[in-house]
């Protein structure tokens, strides 16, 4: 393979990486149309979609199902202590501490990304890296704050550090991926499986199960198992595996600002001068931090 071809793979796979910030901008917005149900069922039921629907992709493809279980001991761990561990880290944080502080601190997992990529073979972190993923967060900062008063309270410091802890498993989960390269995409539907069952449990244990009310929202339960919590996975495995770690981990800011947009889109929020601004330090963001990946191009 040529430096060329190699090049252009990896621009490939970095867009493909790129669909999942888009899909995961569409989460608030699906979230907010299932009222009715609690969050471990939602999670459980989303990934039973996205493992199901895996699954028959499998079949169509003659590819057999029991093959794609046949993971290492280690694989396993990553996938499934990414998935489900930043799903029930997550929750907990919102349990534990103030939404708008929990968001905030999970918001972290781009920059880390950044951060951690400079940990990987081949990998070199430039100043602009760190620039354009310091601007995503200050954007993603201003986002936040402009919903409300954001005041760090020591009360919450056990939902503080669920939320640390949920930003560090994410990074750690995607950067790592680049490590088990060698393990197919499709294992992400085993991984996605997995995590229904696990949720299911922790759903049985500590929730009171409730079935979405009418039509628009199961459609919107069917829309999250196959698009943020189904093919976005997907997308994010082959990019993190095969494309620019960093350029990626500076453009996940783009979700919460995307995500923003579309809650205002279908008058759920209000265009506001916080928005703007970090709807400007946002992109600005992504433009530096992906200048190596243009120039390559």
């Amino acid at each position: 393979m040529t430096t060329s071809d190699s090049a252009q793979g990896k621009l490939r796979a970095t867009l493909i990486g790129t669909i999942a910030i888009w899909l995961w901008a569409a989460l608030a917005l699906f979230t907010t149309l299932t009222p009715n149900v609690p969050a471990l069922q939602l999670t459980a039921m989303t990934f039973t979609l996205s493992a199901l629907a895996a699954i028959i992709m499998w079949i169509l493809r003659g590819d057999g199902v029991v093959k794609h279980f046949r993971l290492s001991k280690a694989a396993w761990a990553l996938g499934v202590g990414g998935l489900f561990g930043y799903h029930a880290l997550y929750f907990l944080a919102l349990k534990l501490a103030p939404p708008l502080e929990a968001s905030l601190i999970n918001y972290l997992w781009p920059l880390l990304i950044v951060l951690f990529s400079a940990l990987l073979p081949g990998e070199r972190l430039r100043w602009f890296h760190i620039a354009g993923a310091g601007c995503g967060l200050i954007g993603t900062v201003i986002l936040i704050a402009g919903k409300g008063e954001i005041g760090f309270d020591w009360r919450y410091a056990a939902g503080y550090a669920a939320a640390f802890a949920c930003a560090f498993t994410w990074s750690i989960y995607s950067v790592l991926s680049r490590r088990f390269a060698t393990v197919p995409t499709d294992a992400v539907g085993a991984f996605c499986a997995a995590t229904a069952v696990l949720s299911w449990i922790g759903h049985f244990m500590f929730e009171t199960t409730s079935w979405p009310a009418d039509t628009y929202e199961w459609a919107a339960v069917a829309a999250l198992g196959l698009g943020p919590v189904g093919l976005a996975f997907f997308c994010w495995d082959h990019g993190m595996k095969r494309g620019d770690v960093r350029a990626l981990g500076t453009m996940a800011y783009a979700a919460p600002l995307l995500s923003t947009l579309l809650l205002i889109v279908f008058g759920q929020g209000t265009l506001t001068l916080p928005v703007i601004l970090a709807c400007a330090l946002i992109v600005g963001g992504a433009v530096l931090g992906t200048a190596d990946l243009r120039r390559r191009r």
